[in-house]
């Protein structure tokens, strides 16, 4: 893995997952044990509908249940103060809380780091990392917008016009990676102009009702919406073309050295037993093995990621350390 540092000498990103040159793609070690008395999982999600955590908790809701490991799923969507409502309400009703799990991601690191909220992951129990999503650009089906490199030159003639939404916070997720992506262009990050909106579907209504020019957004927020024709993905922040998105060029095949994945997680109330949450991580971990999981995994483009436990742990605290570097790079911090 390349170093932060190199950024500015236009060196491959690599902003999220520690160790995300290891990960297999499509494949995990999934030598789970018994996933216990689990019948039924309530999931926090801390951003509106629409979102890539929505899409993420409802989608391991669903093969999860389609394969028979739970009984049932319920959601509850709790928008506010970038996900910090979602982690204190958690907090504040740990003792009855034992049933929830917490959808999170980057963002949750990100903003811990600015401080839009007091609380980290430190303040919760790290349940699993289970998949990496990777960032999007995104413009509606009739933009005059072609290309990657036509966002380039517009930036260059006019960096005001050239408007990116996001579903997360200035100086979160969907706004860190286009600055990242403009900075490896040779221009000035600081210079981009950000819509933020809370969650993916409201940044995506954004896009289509013409607010913004580009979304910045996880591919599996796009990913069916394009196949639809509804919008078009100029790039994708992947090393390499997708199998699940073979038409989507990347970043790097356009001279841009950028790459970036998000991870997306569980978490559960703090104090949660060692052995209820390793009975979650286990029932996360044999829903790899299932055609259910890999209908929800292949329809938004997601990698496989499965870090239980005490290693989802030790990757948020290297995590932090690398996202930070980055954060500073940018002028974020």
């Amino acid at each position: 893995m390349k170093s932060i540092q190199k950024l500015g000498r236009r060196r491959i990103l690599a902003m999220t997952l520690s160790s995300i040159a290891s990960i297999a793609i499509g494949t995990t070690s999934l030598s789970a044990q018994a996933s216990g008395s689990i019948d039924s999982i309530h999931f926090l999600i801390p951003g509106g509908a629409g979102g890539g955590w929505d899409g993420t908790a409802r989608g391991t809701g669903e093969a999860l249940t389609k394969s028979g490991l739970i009984k049932t799923a319920s959601y509850q969507n709790m928008s506010g103060g970038g996900g910090g409502k979602a982690i204190a309400h958690l907090i504040e009703t740990a003792n009855q809380s034992h049933g929830t799990l917490m959808v999170n991601s980057t963002p949750i690191v990100v903003r811990s780091l600015t401080k839009v909220f007091p609380q980290s992951f430190r303040d919760l129990t790290p349940i699993a990392g289970t998949i990496a999503d990777y960032g999007a650009f995104v413009v509606t089906a009739a933009s005059p917008i072609k290309s990657w490199k036509d966002v380039v030159a517009g930036f260059k003639k006019n960096p005001r016009k050239m408007k990116f939404a996001g579903g997360s916070s200035k100086g979160s997720l969907d706004h860190l990676v286009p600055a990242a992506a403009i900075k490896a262009e040779g221009l000035d990050p600081k210079k981009l102009r950000y819509i933020p909106y809370d969650a993916g579907g409201k940044a995506m209504a954004g896009l289509l009702s013409g607010e913004a020019k580009l979304l910045s957004t996880g591919l599996g927020e796009a990913l069916e919406m394009s196949k639809a024709g509804q919008v078009r993905i100029l790039a994708i922040t992947a090393p390499a073309r997708l199998k699940d998105a073979p038409d989507v060029p990347t970043l790097v095949e356009m001279g841009n050295p950028t790459v970036f994945a998000n991870w997306r997680g569980f978490f559960g109330a703090p104090g949660l037993s060692k052995d209820k949450a390793k009975a979650y991580a286990d029932i996360l971990g044999k829903m790899y093995d299932t055609p259910a999981w890999e209908t929800v995994r292949s329809r938004n483009g997601w990698v496989n990621v499965f870090k239980p436990g005490d290693k989802f742990y030790s990757f948020l605290e290297d995590q932090e350390k690398q996202v930070g570097a980055l954060m500073r790079e940018l002028g974020f911090l």
